[in-house]
């Protein structure tokens, strides 16, 4: 089965995404290590959930009120402009992207032009698209890998928390986070301990706003 396949309907990669980017505010308090980020108001009813592994790798999702947008970029792949002579988009990601939602990715924080893989939505759509793409065999665009830090169980964001930030997190507290529990001083303390929590709290709510 492909990735594309696999990506939950955007309204719940959406509260997945919160979720994500909910519990490194509370396990990180520098923004820019965090992994995952959502930022609610990125434009006018226009939110951007964000991925960066801090290795040169980046994930960009923008959801908006006509479909939403993904893409990604493996600094790795072979698809990337970075490792093509003429240092261009591959051919095929973008060019079947409706112009509506292709303009979501105009800002200069979504480096549009560091892209190996771009799905998308639109609000009549029943299913993700993707351009047609030819990748020669044994290549990766690095949407498997990507796509799968979008962690839909608490068991595994707990494992990915313990190799990433070096923290065994109390899964009960994390499954509650998962469940749709808003996230109590108790919660910090629990997943935190040296956390500022008031700071964090301040931090989710914006999350919320």
């Amino acid at each position: 089965m492909n990735v594309i396949d696999t990506l939950p309907e955007p309204e719940n990669l959406k509260k997945l995404l919160k979720i994500l980017s909910s519990l490194n505010i509370v396990l990180c308090p520098e923004e820019w290590l965090r992994y995952h980020s959502f930022v609610s108001e990125f434009d006018k009813n226009v939110s951007l959930a964000s991925i960066d592994n801090g290795s040169g790798d980046n994930l960009f999702i923008v959801f908006a009120p006509q479909g939403t947008i993904i893409k990604g970029f493996d600094h790795e792949s072979e698809v990337s402009p970075y490792a093509r002579d003429e240092h261009e988009v591959w051919p095929g990601i973008y060019e079947e992207v409706p112009t509506s939602l292709l303009s979501l990715l105009e800002d200069e924080a979504i480096t549009k032009e560091d892209v190996t893989f771009c799905f998308w939505r639109e609000n009549n759509d029943l299913t993700w698209q993707q351009g047609e793409v030819e990748i020669p065999a044994g290549v990766e665009d690095g949407s498997d890998f990507l796509l799968g830090t979008i962690f839909r169980t608490a068991e595994d964001f707990v494992e990915f928390a313990e190799g990433y930030f070096e923290l065994t997190l109390p899964l009960e507290v994390v499954a509650q986070v998962y469940e749709g529990a808003a996230i109590t001083k108790e919660m910090i303390k629990a997943l935190n301990p040296d956390g500022d929590i008031e700071q964090i709290l301040r931090d989710l709510a914006e999350l919320d706003s």
